[in-house]
């Protein structure tokens, strides 16, 4: 569990930080206020993904395994 959690707060940081980046710099450009705006974004984010992360990464996992079940492992 706790490999689980660490690699949560881990793929957590980089998702939240790029997608915020790039949703920001398209829609607002870099104007001025950019880095305050990004970053507000980015902690809401960060703290939305870390618990969607933790219940969702399983059972995408077990669709993907359920998506492959039967085939060579390659």
């Amino acid at each position: 569990m706790k490999k689980k959690v660490t690699f949560a707060f881990i793929m957590a940081i980089f998702t939240t930080g790029i997608v915020t980046f790039a949703a920001i710099s398209v829609n607002l450009g870099f104007s001025a206020n950019f880095l305050k705006i990004w970053l507000k974004s980015w902690s809401i984010s960060y703290i939305v993904a870390v618990p969607a992360i933790l219940i969702i990464a399983p059972k995408v996992e077990a669709f993907v395994n359920y998506l492959y079940a039967g085939q060579n492992k390659n």
